[in-house]
């Protein structure tokens, strides 16, 4: 059950009391083991392991798929302890809950894969095997303490891939607003930048090396105590990148609800498949609370800004 903790005054981290987390669950879906419709599972957090909900779902609803599976590591997920491995067992294990996930993405859909370095090769291959590979993307993770005999461990990847040839890419949706430290000028006017009273910058196409991401930590109220959150600002590129209003996101590996949560505040469908019943909670709770609160750190509804950097919403990036 759900468990308060005692924190400082100034943790936003989100807390649930088991009794809030057994209201906020009345709203998730707990299959039965029949097949599932679309309306049934729109806008929905389903409880249960993707291995065998993903037989249950309609085939080809998803405009696009963001996939953050375990990665080859151990972790403890609230008490579910996900065992590293060999290579040759981790790369069947990926193929295996690809095979299920892909017939569910549209012909035209794109679909996104996390992972870090140790995984990255065999996501990239098994990938490559269902879907036609766009990209790699690299971010910046700033969080995390150093090690004494290994480099730290700052970066990790994001394979792109699309069904086909024909997908969705909005590349004025995810442009970077970027500080001109020394700018250059024809015939005495600004040439690829804009002067403002806040300073000079240009909104530039985004490349595949993210170095402007927060990743969530104690005083953002997006926080929970999930081991591996993504960023909602993370999400929200791949989102707004790879569909229009009113498409649908699904992710199979639901985790605390960060990918159903941005796609909301985005104005996008969503449904997320998830086996633990308190990330299911919170992720409902997330979702009540981007009812009334659309915003996204570090992008402010047209352009996302650098890290550290505050964007006219006030907050940072």
């Amino acid at each position: 059950m759900s468990m308060v903790k005692c924190r400082a005054p100034r943790n936003r981290t989100l807390q649930l009391t088991a009794d809030e987390s057994d209201e906020l669950l009345k709203h998730t879906v707990f299959p039965a083991g029949s097949r599932l419709t679309l309306p049934e599972v729109e806008n929905r957090i389903i409880c249960g392991d993707i291995f065998a909900v993903a037989p249950l779902l309609p085939r080809n609803f998803a405009d696009l798929i963001i996939v953050d599976p375990p990665y080859n590591l151990t972790k403890n997920f609230n008490g579910r302890v996900f065992k590293s491995t060999n290579i040759a067992e981790y790369e069947d294990y990926t193929r295996s809950w690809l095979s299920l996930i892909a017939p569910l993405l549209k012909t035209a859909g794109s679909i996104y894969v996390c992972c870090d370095w140790i995984s990255s090769p065999v996501i990239g291959r098994v990938l490559g095997e269902f879907f036609v590979l766009r990209n790699r993307i690299t971010w910046q993770r700033e969080k995390g303490r150093g090690a004494a005999g290994n480099w730290k461990n700052s970066s990790e990847d994001i394979y792109f891939a699309t069904a086909g040839k024909s997908y969705t890419f909005n590349l004025e949706a995810v442009k970077m607003r970027r500080r001109v430290i020394a700018p250059y000028r024809c015939d005495g006017k600004p040439k690829d930048w804009v002067a403002s009273d806040s300073g000079n910058y240009r909104d530039s196409c985004p490349g595949n090396f993210w170095d402007d991401i927060t990743v969530p930590f104690w005083s953002m109220p997006e926080n929970t105590d999930h081991p591996t959150q993504k960023p909602e600002k993370l999400l929200a590129k791949l989102i707004l990148a790879s569909s229009n209003e009113n498409m649908v996101v699904f992710d199979p590996f639901g985790g605390s609800g960060s990918t159903a949560v941005t796609a909301k505040k985005l104005r996008r469908r969503y449904c997320s498949v998830e086996i633990d019943r308190n990330y299911c909670a919170w992720a409902e709770k997330r979702l009540q609370i981007a009812e009334n609160d659309k915003s996204i750190q570090g992008f402010d509804g047209k352009v996302f800004y650098e890290r550290n950097t505050v964007p006219p919403t006030g907050k940072k990036g």
